[in-house]
């Protein structure tokens, strides 16, 4: 059984399905946690030289932008106003990805673990929002999208692994 399934199996059982302003909040919190992920991954594709790196970021940008699309989607269906923007804490870190390669100081290996450190961040947001009782269409929503944002951080996992022993 996957983590999320076993936390929607879990939570589901106990307590009351959250009321539409909560759930609008889990997800704003996510749609946030979207977009920092689409610019994060936009900044790291701006900084590397390999191209094949340069359109894995690109592809992971969409793939966050896509997430927000169905998100802002779910927001609107339960009567709230979708965030207007990602968090402080990733404008930041985007702003850090920048600074060091503007001194040169980015390698493969430093853009790698910069991701690592936003997929790390995504991956504890979406745990957190799989934990509340959300009503099913929005947990299967949700559940699919923390699986991706999953998969996203094994990836930059495996590709950080790699480039420590080229380095």
């Amino acid at each position: 059984m996957a983590y999320t399934e076993a936390i929607a199996a879990d939570t589901l059982t106990t307590g009351p399905t959250l009321g539409n302003d909560e759930v609008v909040d889990v997800l704003n919190d996510l749609l946030e946690n979207a977009r920092d992920g689409e610019y994060g991954f936009r900044a790291c594709a701006e900084e590397v030289k390999d191209p094949a790196t340069k359109q894995l970021f690109a592809n992971r940008a969409e793939q966050c932008r896509q997430a927000g699309v169905e998100l802002i989607a779910l927001i609107t269906t339960y009567g709230g106003t979708p965030a207007s923007g990602g968090t402080a804490s990733g404008a930041l870190h985007r702003g850090w990805v920048h600074v060091k390669g503007s001194l040169g100081a980015n390698s493969e290996l430093s853009i790698l673990e910069s991701c690592e450190r936003g997929e790390d961040a995504a991956v504890a947001r979406y745990r957190k929002a799989l934990k509340q009782n959300l009503p099913l269409e929005v947990r299967r929503v949700v559940s699919m999208q923390a699986d991706g944002a999953q998969r996203n951080h094994d990836q930059i996992r495996d590709l950080r692994n790699a480039a420590r022993t080229r380095e």
